[in-house]
């Protein structure tokens, strides 16, 4: 359970007006772009927030700290987007209750797998995904030939 026994954690579902959500995605965009320089301006053509229908929004006492999000990527696969974490609150089991809820909400959706994209450079996130049995694949869509890219699936 992330934090100590006396924190609330809350988790909500909402989609990509909700204000913690976007308040979240600056901080996301700007470690993204510290790690990956100027490659960082390519994948904001993917990471656009515009019309995400699933986001989930991680709350410790009631300040927003974890995000992730699900959107449509063929007729029984959600692509999972958006996964982060503030720093201050990383190790302490955030991004796995992020991609449970994500996998959960995905499963009732009737998606039956999910298929993401990270950077070589986000260790962690190749790690939590690893670990939630997630395969590293063949670089899909407009990743094909993005040396920086490492693309995963899951089944549901």
């Amino acid at each position: 359970m992330p934090e100590k026994q006396s924190d609330t954690i809350k988790i909500i579902r909402t989609d990509f007006t909700h204000p913690d959500f976007k308040a979240l995605v600056p901080f996301l965009d700007r470690e993204l772009r510290d790690n990956d320089g100027n490659e960082a301006d390519y994948y904001a053509n993917f990471n656009k927030i515009d019309n995400i229908p699933h986001v989930t929004v991680v709350y410790s006492n009631d300040k927003p700290v974890a995000c992730g999000a699900l959107k449509p990527y063929k007729e029984n696969i959600a692509e999972v987007k958006r996964m982060f974490v503030l720093k201050e609150h990383r190790g302490k089991g955030f991004s796995s209750l992020v991609l449970h809820e994500l996998e959960n909400w995905a499963r009732e959706l009737g998606y039956t797998s999910a298929i993401l994209e990270t950077g070589k450079t986000q260790t962690a996130a190749i790690h939590l995904y690893c670990k939630n049995k997630y395969n590293v694949i063949p670089n899909y869509d407009q990743y094909v030939g993005v040396l920086n890219s490492v693309c995963m699936f899951k089944d549901l």
